[in-house]
């Protein structure tokens, strides 16, 4: 979460790191585009496959995943559903980028959790307008989950961030 000294206002005046983005795809030449298309504004970190997705958004939160749909062993659609099923990836934005372009599929992915749906091969000023949109909407959902535990009028933590806190260290027995 954030230190017990953290104030409303070094919440809202933090520096914006670079967003961090996770490119999933089993072909590398398309990673190697959205690199191109992101490496001088994000950091962008890649993996081939559903699973190594999963682990990386377990172990180092993305601030968003963009998505490949088919890929051997676990598709994009079973990526999606695991990390929404899961707490501390759940709110993780996922816009998936592939090759079908049809309606069902596209309702499919929405379905499943995604936030956007763009089609392969991407059009560089399209998929980065989709990505700022979507990373500006991650800040501000972030920032408003820390708010939701300060007193807006002292900055100090209010009594539902004291609540949280004690269950979790109800559940730490």
């Amino acid at each position: 979460m954030h230190s017990d000294d953290t104030t409303i206002s070094e919440l809202l005046n933090a520096p914006q790191s670079r967003p961090r983005l996770l490119v999933v795809d089993d072909q590398p030449i398309n990673i190697q585009v959205m690199y191109q298309i992101f490496g001088a504004h994000c950091q962008v970190f890649m993996a081939t496959s559903g699973q190594q997705a999963l682990d990386f958004c377990r172990d180092t939160p993305p601030d968003l995943v963009l998505l490949d749909i088919v890929m051997p062993g676990m598709d994009g659609f079973e990526v999606c559903l695991a990390l929404k099923s899961n707490p501390e990836t759940r709110d993780i934005p996922v816009i998936f980028v592939t090759a079908h372009t049809d309606a069902a599929q596209e309702t499919r992915g929405l379905e499943v959790g995604a936030v956007d749906f763009t089609s392969k091969p991407v059009n560089p000023a399209v998929v980065r307008a989709r990505v700022k949109t979507q990373i500006t909407l991650k800040h501000q959902s972030d920032l408003m989950r820390k708010l939701v535990f300060l007193d807006g009028l002292t900055g100090v933590f209010n009594r539902r961030y004291l609540e949280s806190r004690l269950a979790y260290r109800i559940q730490e027995l």
